[in-house]
């Protein structure tokens, strides 16, 4: 039988789906964009725009493929199980069981009885996974790291992953082993928490970084993101003596005003923050620090804006995501009053992101002229394309050997894309 899967959201979700696929092929299913007999949609739920997006997927591939077997799991369907159940989905699942996907489809086939299954995210164990190689692209993702409890006052995420849970660190390194022997020279570590991997268990995050560091092959550790109340003065050393560990830092700020971050049950406050950025730029002063900003929270006033504004220009992130604040029902902040009208949110968030753009610019003039090593990625049109350690997007003229580093002299930049040279051709 043909499958096709469809990932909406984040790369947790991206990783599973991976996941999903490894295993539909190893059971002898054929993966099939066009004309498929299953279909696989894994959603998200982390905005209205998400859930609504999750909603418009299903509906498509549903008028597209009528005979065939449709399965959704996900953030969206954990939170809307009961609207859901109401679009006639063959496989309805949470957040638990994606490891089981093959042997519920085999149960459908044989029955053919509907299959919905939700469980009590409060308190799971982790749910393994493993992917062996990551065929589509150069970059491989281990996910170590499910559920979070931080439970700031927007966030839905933390009601619909769980409790925060971990993947045995042997079991990490295994895969690594595996995914650096099938070719991959970078691996992401990810998660829902990322920097509270361990704290379930008698380890921390620095502990397995240091252990995947001493895998030969293995050039390139990345992190998905670290909260800033996670970045212990063991990872701090960690991040003076590491040479694989990636010098680029993707750390939420979220709010830059202490007002706004307290209604949003941030765990710390501005001098903590700046405090924390200082410490890590006195160690490498050309690290990549990139932050997600949430603008229009409820009671968030011109003021407190201007604060994460002029905040955003002290902190010089080399990059700012900028989501306008999403009501989700069911968090401490949908039931806050003076919510700020989506007109107000949007023009915040098109000015903070003018303001990324800049940021973005004046960080990579740093590197012009400057040596740097570039895994290339994708070749397109006779030009080659990849990241170097500090997330900097570069484009060569020339058609280069995909999965491989190459030193490369960066010789103009714009806010989004850096254009080098490789010594020596």
């Amino acid at each position: 039988m043909k499958f096709k899967i469809v990932t909406l959201g984040c790369k947790v979700n991206a990783y599973e789906s991976e996941v999903i696929k490894e295993d539909l092929i190893k059971n002898n299913y054929i993966e099939d964009l066009s004309n498929p007999d299953i279909v696989i949609i894994n959603t998200c739920s982390v905005t209205n725009m998400a859930d609504n997006k999750s909603k418009k997927t299903i509906r498509r591939e549903k008028r597209k493929y009528p005979n065939a077997i449709l399965v959704v799991c996900g953030c969206s369907s954990q939170n809307h199980q009961e609207e859901l159940s109401d679009l006639n989905i063959d496989i309805l699942i949470g957040n638990k069981d994606k490891n089981k996907i093959v042997s519920l489809i085999q149960d459908y086939i044989e029955t053919k009885n509907k299959i919905v299954r939700f469980y009590d995210m409060k308190n799971l164990s982790f749910e393994d996974m493993c992917v062996e190689k990551f065929v589509d692209q150069t970059r491989g993702y281990i996910k170590i790291q499910d559920g979070c409890n931080n439970y700031c006052s927007y966030c839905i995420i933390p009601y619909l992953r769980g409790n925060i849970r971990s993947k045995d660190m042997e079991l990490v390194l295994k895969e690594s082993k595996l995914l650096v022997e099938n070719g991959h020279k970078e691996i992401v570590l990810t998660g829902i928490d990322t920097g509270s991997y361990g704290k379930d268990k008698n380890y921390t995050l620095t502990t397995l970084i240091n252990n995947m560091s001493l895998i030969s092959g293995l050039e390139r550790i990345r992190l998905s993101s670290v909260e800033i109340t996670q970045l212990t003065e063991e990872f701090l050393e960690l991040l003076k003596t590491n040479k694989v560990l990636c010098d680029h830092l993707h750390i939420p700020l979220q709010a830059g005003s202490n007002h706004v971050l307290k209604l949003m049950n941030r765990k710390y406050d501005l001098d903590y923050f700046y405090d924390k950025i200082n410490k890590i730029r006195k160690i490498n002063p050309m690290i990549s620090i990139t932050t997600d900003v949430i603008v229009g929270f409820p009671n968030e006033t011109e003021e407190d804006f201007i604060d994460t504004i002029n905040n955003c220009k002290k902190l010089k992130f080399s990059k700012i995501h900028v989501f306008p604040y999403s009501k989700r029902t069911g968090t401490v902040a949908a039931k806050m009053d003076n919510q700020v009208p989506d007109n107000i949110k949007k023009a915040r968030a098109r000015k903070l992101i003018s303001l990324s753009n800049e940021l973005e610019l004046e960080y990579n003039k740093k590197f012009v002229n400057k040596e740097v090593f570039v895994l290339i990625e994708e070749n397109i049109d006779n030009k080659s394309i990849g990241h170097t350690p500090n997330y900097l997007k570069v484009s060569i003229d020339s058609n280069l050997e995909r999965n491989k580093i190459y030193k490369v002299v960066i010789k103009e930049v714009t806010s989004e894309l850096c254009y080098g040279e490789v010594e020596g051709l």
